[in-house]
């Protein structure tokens, strides 16, 4: 790897993007360890994708810079394309060629010496568990197939960095625990992983998430410590009848900080749950609402960023005049 200091894979310094008066990213700043998988959160049009390109060599930074793999985003754009995989949210392999063509055909891509092919070939194969579809047509296969096999064409050169934008996007959730786990498998073998998704659940898989919204950076750790350092409060979970409609009534409530819906309960954010928690039940009771079960929880990471992006919407309202 080249630069200076070979235990951080990427390193980003104040990186804008415009597009005419639109900022799509404003100014983040982080760094990516070697061997670590990073999420980058938030929801869509929040700036991921537009990032995920500047870091690829795809797209050129307005403002700013950075380093990937030791190469400087701004000049070094071919030798970072040689040191990365990358995986776009859009499926990105042929479909009227067969597993094993699309394979050959990105060994030829990455100029995979004819020697080693063949074993790479098969690596892919069994990595994603291909060995009874390899001589299927890609269109036919499964979204969970498709999504493995897109992994392994993008890993065919076995790349220090692997960027991954919105990978486990449309698959079902077995199909999304086995990408996870093939993701872990590439981090234990010292391939740093930045991976974009919209799915906040999936950050607790991650070694350090940022949440991005707007084009800014706005929390940044690990699970555990944006739980512990970035709660908004303390989290009341409610099973009530309608909880849809009680959302809406609760929200100005006395002490309430923040609700939403989470499946079928509601997650309640207020200053103090032993306090709140008997105002609360009161309220929904004579709204009509009955409530099953109303008791404290320890906060999720959604719970976190859900609150965090309350937070930042009540200190920065957009204006008629914000290109954002």
């Amino acid at each position: 790897m080249n630069g200076n200091n070979n235990n951080v894979a990427v390193e980003v310094r104040g990186i804008e993007r415009r597009f005419g008066k639109f900022i799509a990213v404003d100014g983040i700043s982080f760094e990516v360890k070697r061997g670590e998988i990073f999420g980058f959160l938030g929801p869509n049009g929040a700036g991921k994708s537009t990032t995920i390109r500047m870091l690829c060599g795809l797209l050129a930074p307005t403002a700013g810079g950075g380093t990937v793999a030791g190469y400087d985003i701004r000049t070094q754009t071919e030798q970072i394309k040689a040191h990365i995989g990358y995986m776009s949210q859009r499926f990105s392999l042929y479909e009227d060629l067969t597993v094993e063509e699309n394979i050959d055909f990105y060994s030829g891509i990455y100029r995979i010496p004819a020697n080693k092919a063949p074993l790479r070939k098969q690596w892919v194969i069994e990595m994603a568990g291909l060995q009874e579809h390899r001589s299927a047509m890609t269109g036919q296969l499964a979204g969970g197939w498709k999504q493995r096999l897109a992994l392994g064409c993008a890993i065919l050169h076995e790349p220090p960095i692997l960027f991954l934008d919105e990978p486990t996007s449309g698959v079902d959730p077995a199909s999304r625990r086995k990408f996870w786990e093939l993701i872990y498998d590439l981090s234990g073998r010292d391939v740093t992983v930045f991976v974009t998704t919209h799915y906040l659940e999936e950050a607790e898989h991650c070694n350090r998430a940022g949440l991005i919204f707007r084009g800014k950076l706005i929390a940044s750790g690990s699970p555990e410590s944006l739980k512990k350092e970035q709660s908004p409060g303390e989290i009341l979970e409610v099973v009530c009848e309608w909880p849809q409609d009680a959302v809406e009534r609760l929200e100005n409530f006395d002490g309430v900080r923040g609700a939403a819906l989470f499946g079928k309960s509601l997650h309640i954010t207020v200053d103090d749950a032993t306090v709140r928690e008997p105002a609360v039940r009161a309220l929904l009771e004579k709204l009509g609402h009955k409530v099953m079960r109303a008791e404290r929880i320890e906060p999720s990471l959604e719970d976190v960023f859900v609150g965090l992006i309350e937070n930042y919407e009540r200190q920065h309202p957009l204006t008629g005049d914000v290109k954002r």
